[in-house]
């Protein structure tokens, strides 16, 4: 970027920009915040979501933000790091996500961006889109050229016995929800069937259940066990083999009648198209911070359109409900809410579907004083 010298306004292939769409700078928080009630998986329970919030103000003074769930505390500050050494490469650029990730993804591509290079790089996209639609007054839905609308969504169990599922699904009745995902894997095989058994027992025999393995399982393992499930009416079961083992997804899918969903593991698009390519699920499953942002996401929409898959969320719900109606074979959106703590305006959910929270953007709303409260140095 240069300088017009006329107008101190940056130029860029001749032409004037405007100034007020430059980056001014970025702010990064790092925060350990407590889930509403601990959510446990086959590889173990989550009590507590460490997050990296990233804010990002241009010189209009709109700010843009995001998070990233980074899973172990100890990424924390690994994550944050990065961030704010590529706040220096951008700030003073233009705020535009696709020429921003375009760059960074450039200068990392020795390095590559898969891990902890390509979750911050879909965090500074995601919170420019958010800061492009603010500055221009409209939802995040609009700003990618959709309206926003309820999107169908289902309530992200963990792995519990049939008893407490029953329970924890009648609370989710109350709250709105309809439809339900569990973590299977219990070391009993006749566990997993009960639990299907006592959501229908709760919800009604015609309710929507999905079940996820949570790669916990060989694919000759997963398949042994889906011949049990196989005729319990599960609408997908989520990946049976390891994330990266897209041949073994295969293996699995063509051995049993249920679908087989996988793709929240995938880093970015090559990835996805090589899963595809090897038939590794009916289903796709995009996450926001490791397929790209919301640029990425785009891309795998497209994908999936062309591939006719039906495709469903993972985790970021504030951001998932803009994004799901800006895709075209839009499934189930999945409400895990990870940063539900800190954020004060979350979507809301009635009657199976989730509604956009109010306001420009994605519509996050940090909650300043729960962040203070646990806050990470």
């Amino acid at each position: 970027m240069t300088t017009c010298e006329a107008e101190g306004k940056p130029v860029v292939d001749d032409a004037v920009v405007d100034d007020a769409r430059v980056i001014e700078r970025l702010t990064v928080r790092k925060v350990i915040a407590p889930l509403p009630k601990p959510h446990k998986t086959a590889s173990g329970t989550v009590e507590a979501a460490p997050l990296v919030l990233l804010d990002i103000m241009t010189r209009d003074g709109v700010t843009g933000s995001s998070y990233l769930f980074v899973y172990t505390p100890m990424m924390l500050e690994p994550v944050a790091s990065l961030l704010r050494a590529f706040g220096e490469i951008i700030t003073a650029e233009i705020a535009e996500p696709g020429d921003i990730t375009a760059q960074l993804s450039a200068k990392c591509r020795l390095v590559g961006n898969q891990g902890a290079t390509g979750m911050s790089i879909s965090a500074i996209d995601m919170a420019l889109w958010d800061n492009k639609a603010r500055a221009t007054g409209q939802p995040l839905a609009s700003c990618l050229g959709f309206s926003t609308r309820p999107v169908r969504v289902y309530d992200s169990l963990g792995q519990m016995s049939p008893d407490e599922t029953a329970r924890e699904v009648e609370q989710s009745l109350e709250a709105g929800f309809r439809c339900f995902k569990v973590k299977a894997g219990h070391e009993n095989l006749a566990t997993d069937v009960a639990v299907v058994r006592a959501i229908r027992a709760v919800a009604g025999d015609d309710c929507w259940i999905a079940m996820d393995f949570n790669q916990a399982f060989t694919p000759a393992e997963s398949i042994a066990r889906m011949q049990r499930l196989d005729g319990e009416s599960v609408a997908w079961i989520e990946e049976p083999a390891r994330a990266e083992d897209h041949y073994g997804h295969a293996d699995v899918r063509r051995a049993i009648k249920t679908p087989v969903q996988t793709g929240e593991n995938w880093w970015g698009i090559a990835d996805m198209r090589h899963a595809l390519a090897v038939g590794a699920s009916d289903h796709v499953m995009p996450d926001l911070m490791k397929i790209g942002g919301v640029t990425g996401w785009q891309s795998a929409a497209a994908l999936a359109m062309a591939e006719a898959k039906p495709v469903s969320s993972h985790l970021f719900c504030e951001y998932s409900v803009h994004l799901m109606t800006a895709t075209p074979t839009a499934l189930m959106l999945e409400w895990l809410d990870v940063a539900g703590i800190v954020n004060g305006n979350q979507p809301t959910i009635s009657e199976g579907y989730a509604i956009p929270a109010p306001g420009d953007g994605a519509g996050l709303v940090w909650d300043e004083s729960t962040i203070a409260r646990y806050l990470v140095a």
